[in-house]
């Protein structure tokens, strides 16, 4: 397996997804996993896969090659390099199939296929289009498509980007299978409490870019705080139109109602969701979506746009589009204004993602392996 991010440095739901699927596969006796990272830190979970460190790998006339373990600026360099590890490895690892995620391992995969002979299932997680509004990026389209073109399969975390897969990199309907994420079980579920206090509290929680929508959350805010004031809103996160929203919310005359944590991870993610009275992704592509299901796990009911994958799945979620800051307004009132909903939420939606397990989805990848060998 070729993956970009593992937990626990992550810089969003990539190495989310690649822990759950990896660690629900492992769950099967005979599936033995090697995962390459760039650069690992050393703290990785090792007990169910082995990782090896592209950092590690000497090539010929070059020696290790440094990696920086994120996205600088010089990515398509990172990328090329990787790839160079990765010929390699498909020379001196032992393996029966190759599995790249995400574009960035989309050469190294290709390039391991070409060398060994062993098939090539990519594991499409998002898509230029998802992450541009449509304003793609030629090179990284190229990069997808080529990856795409040379899989023996495609995996799709949604329908969603199943259907774009097919439509906008044309590629034929039998290669390409949806294969839905899943959560990662929480154990220590119920000894998240929320804080006593007046005020109700409505979060935000991703990358605070184009493709998440946060203007409509902010929008949707201002609406919902016409009505009511004894509600608080917070946004968490980093990304490139932060400093835009913070410059928004001042012109809406909200700032005293809203909080900017910025960016959060392991515990304090599940803490904020536990403290929170609700939460809303209003994403306006939104391949899958992993963090409502995290907030529906410690019992915060959520909001999410049509336009997610995830919505594809959810039963006990309130559903709206991105654009619809009106509706997403009423249904942030009505959650925090109605503790019978509110109630009926939190518990339906606890049920029903404790019944939505990484061990599926492995088993859904594991016959797509079994078709391709």
């Amino acid at each position: 397996m070729f993956g970009w991010e593992f937990p626990p440095h992550i810089l969003g739901g990539l190495g989310t997804a690649s822990y759950g699927l990896t660690r629900g596969m492992a769950e099967q006796e005979d599936m033995h996993i090697t995962f390459v990272l760039p650069r690992p830190w050393g703290d990785e979970d090792q007990s169910f896969l082995r990782i090896i460190g592209a950092n590690s790998v000497p090539v010929p006339g070059r020696g290790c090659i440094e990696f920086s373990g994120r996205y600088p600026d010089n990515l398509l360099e990172e990328i090329g390099n990787y790839e160079a590890v990765a010929a390699v490895l498909a020379r001196t690892e032992t393996f029966d199939i190759i599995h790249s995620h995400d574009w960035l391992t989309y050469p190294a995969g290709v390039t391991a296929k070409r060398i060994s002979g062993k098939p090539l299932v990519i594991h499409v997680h998002a898509t230029d289009f998802d992450r541009s509004r449509g304003n793609v990026n030629p090179t990284v389209y190229a990069i997808e498509r080529a990856g795409m073109d040379a899989a023996d399969h495609i995996m799709c975390v949604s329908n969603l980007t199943r259907r774009t897969v097919i439509e906008k990199y044309g590629q034929p309907e039998y290669k390409v299978t949806t294969v839905h994420n899943a959560v990662e079980p929480l154990q220590d579920a119920d000894s998240f409490k929320k804080h006593p206090r007046k005020d109700k509290l409505v979060t935000f929680l991703g990358r605070i870019t184009m493709q998440k929508g946060p203007e409509y959350f902010v929008e949707a805010a201002a609406r919902v705080l016409e009505r009511t004031q004894n509600v608080r809103f917070v946004m968490a996160g980093s990304g490139d139109k932060m400093q835009e929203m913070i410059d928004l919310v001042a012109r809406r005359g909200i700032a005293d109602r809203f909080h900017f944590p910025g960016f959060m991870r392991g515990r304090q993610v599940q803490e904020l969701l536990a403290d929170s009275d609700v939460y809303i992704m209003p994403s306006v592509s939104e391949p899958f979506g992993i963090s409502p299901l995290e907030a529906m796990q410690v019992g915060c009911p959520s909001i999410i746009s049509y336009q997610s994958g995830c919505a594809e799945i959810l039963n006990h979620a309130i559903k709206t589009d991105y654009w619809d800051i009106d509706a997403m307004a009423d249904a942030i009132y009505s959650i925090v204004q109605y503790p019978a909903m509110y109630k009926s939420l939190s518990e339906k939606g606890r049920e029903e993602v404790n019944n939505i397990r990484w061990y599926d989805a492995g088993l859904k990848v594991r016959a797509v392996y079994e078709k391709v060998m």
